[in-house]
C-alpha cells in the first residue's frame, strides 16, 4: 500500500511538471467522448477517455503486483 501511494504521488508530480506538453495530446477528445453544446449549456462526458485511462491504470497496477 505504501509503495502504491508513493508511485501514485510520483505520477501526479510528473504529470504536473509535464503538463505543458501533456495538454497538447488528444487525450480527452477521443472518438466516443460525448460533447453536447447548446446555447447556455455545455456538457462533456469523456466515456472513451475514462475507459482508456482505466485500462492503463489497471495494467500498471497489475504490473506492480507481478
Amino acid at each position: 500500500m505504501q509503495r502504491g501511494l508513493i508511485v501514485a504521488g510520483l505520477i501526479v508530480v510528473a504529470a504536473g511538471l509535464l503538463w505543458p506538453w501533456l495538454s497538447k495530446l488528444p487525450i480527452g477528445r477521443l472518438p466516443g467522448d460525448i460533447l453536447i453544446d447548446r446555447p447556455g449549456m455545455k456538457v462533456f462526458i469523456p466515456l472513451t477517455t475514462g475507459i482508456v485511462l482505466s485500462v492503463l491504470i489497471s495494467l500498471v497496477m497489475w504490473l506492480m503486483r507481478r
